[in-house]
C-alpha cells in the first residue's frame, strides 16, 4: 500500500497511474489529489478536438503538472478551473 503522498503523485502520472492510485493508494489520505487527477484527465479527453482542442489539452498537461508538484511538496493546491470540481466524496 503506498502512502497518501506517493498516492498523490502517481495519480497525475498517467490513467494507470490514476486506477493504481484509486486501487491501491491511500485513497482517504490522497483525496484531494485523487480527485483533482481525475478531473484532470476526463477533461483531458476534450484534448481530441482539433485546434482548440489541443490547447485545451496543453492547459490540461500544466494542470497535471502543477498538481504533481502540489502534492510532491505535500500541499493541497487547486489547479486553475479545474480545482473546484469534486467528482469524488
Amino acid at each position: 500500500m503506498m502512502d497518501s503522498k506517493t498516492t498523490g503523485i502517481v495519480a497525475y502520472i498517467t490513467w494507470i497511474g490514476l486506477l493504481v492510485a484509486l486501487v491501491a493508494g491511500d485513497r482517504e489520505g490522497a483525496k484531494f489529489h485523487l480527485n483533482q487527477a481525475l478531473v484532470i484527465w476526463l477533461a483531458g479527453l476534450f484534448a481530441a478536438i482539433p485546434c482548440i482542442g489541443w490547447i485545451w489539452g496543453i492547459f490540461c498537461f500544466v494542470c497535471a503538472v502543477m498538481g504533481c508538484i502540489a502534492a510532491i511538496n505535500g500541499e493541497e493546491k487547486e489547479v486553475p478551473l479545474l480545482g473546484k470540481i469534486k467528482l469524488l466524496k
